[in-house]
């Protein structure tokens, strides 16, 4: 009999089991990249007396950022808040150190946004999450 425990487990939401993994994979990281600071949050938002316009929230580690949500309220839309949301991120993944920014986006998001501001597409992944549609990635160089 194994030590292992051989029970597979199914389920939703697992705070605890995310941060289980996130604790691995920080221990396998920090192991393979001695001297580079750990991964940090990088959040950045906009409000008013309404709540919550916009923001941009993701990552940043060593040379890289990446970018995990963007989104920006209905009639805050083509004002030009959404760019300026995107370089303050930018600004602040320079600051400590990147060289590159990451992110996704869904044919039916804003792909268009990103590549106005720079981004590159490097890969798309056809037919998610539906056909007809599909995830694209984007790297903009800082």
């Amino acid at each position: 009999m194994s030590d292992v425990a051989d029970e597979i487990v199914v389920g939703e939401a697992d705070a605890a089991l995310d941060q289980a993994l996130s604790d691995g994979l920080d221990a396998v990281n920090e192991a393979a990249t001695t001297g580079i600071t750990a991964q940090r949050e990088l959040t950045v938002s906009l409000r008013d007396e309404r709540g919550v316009v916009g923001g941009v929230s993701g990552w940043t580690w060593g040379t890289c950022a990446g970018i995990g949500m963007v989104w920006l309220r209905d009639d805050a839309r083509g004002t030009g808040l959404g760019a300026r949301l995107m370089t303050a991120f930018e600004d602040q993944a320079r600051e400590r150190g990147c060289v590159q920014v990451l992110v996704s986006s869904f044919t039916f998001q804003a792909p268009g946004f990103y590549e106005s501001l720079g981004y590159a597409e490097f890969a798309r992944s056809e037919g998610l999450p539906v056909a007809g549609h599909a995830d694209v990635h984007f790297r903009k160089d800082l």
